[in-house]
């Protein structure tokens, strides 16, 4: 599996270095020298980690991590800071907007790749073997089995990733456009009705088993998952 970096760098010459040593650790490289680009490149495909400088053109670094932080498409992205200024106020002030890690130019590019990668695997999601209940009904990562006690419940792939996404983003609304971006991927063309097919087929399987109610309809803001009538 090759990770999705996106580099925010408005200098060309260190955005075209750091994308070279990073393309060369098998890394798949997006790169933007602004934020407004950076949107764009992250509306397009999500990152799976954003290398974002300090200073940018129109804003900075920090007040653009900020704003990922504040979405809920964006927030749980890793971000590493890349900067000139080295003081320990201003690491601090990087990292306590939601900074995963904080590297000072200039660096070796097998530093960087180093502290990217150890920031991946910090960040990494639970293992797949973990095994997610709500109320009685299970979904066992490792088996990849949707359960009820000891029933099997059969269940179609797609609806599976939407069960596990919710199950693990529960009591929060996520629109139509959100649930394509994070089930189906940013990339790929759906139309938003084919979120509500796939809630109806989720729903029928569960309705089996009593749990149909979990997925809820949030009236003009989309659905979210919650145990709670």
């Amino acid at each position: 599996m090759s990770f999705k970096i996106l580099i925010i760098e408005d200098e060309p010459a260190i955005r075209e270095m750091v994308t070279v040593a990073l393309s060369r650790a098998d890394f798949d490289i997006s790169a933007a020298g602004n934020a407004t680009d950076a949107l764009i490149s992250i509306g397009n495909q999500i990152p799976d980690l954003i290398l974002l400088d300090w200073m940018l053109p129109g804003t900075s670094g920090i007040d653009f991590a900020r704003r990922l932080k504040k979405d809920d498409l964006t927030q749980k992205i890793p971000i590493v800071m890349l900067t000139a200024r080295g003081e320990e106020a201003d690491k601090i002030t990087g990292l306590e907007t939601g900074a995963d890690d904080y590297i000072t130019k200039p660096f070796s590019p097998r530093e960087l790749v180093a502290r990217i990668k150890a920031v991946l695997r910090r960040t990494a999601p639970a293992t797949e073997t973990e095994i997610i209940q709500a109320n009685g009904l299970q979904l066992d990562m490792g088996s990849h089995r949707v359960m009820s006690g000891d029933d099997i419940i059969e269940i179609g792939p797609t609806e599976y990733r939407m069960l596990h996404f919710f199950m693990t983003h529960p009591e929060r609304v996520y629109s139509r456009g959100q649930l394509l971006d994070r089930i189906w991927g940013s990339n790929v063309y759906v139309e938003e009705r084919t979120v509500d097919v796939h809630i109806r087929r989720l729903r029928q399987v569960l309705s089996r088993y009593g749990y149909d109610g979990f997925i809820q309809t949030v009236r003009g803001a989309g659905y979210r998952f919650s145990t709670q009538r």
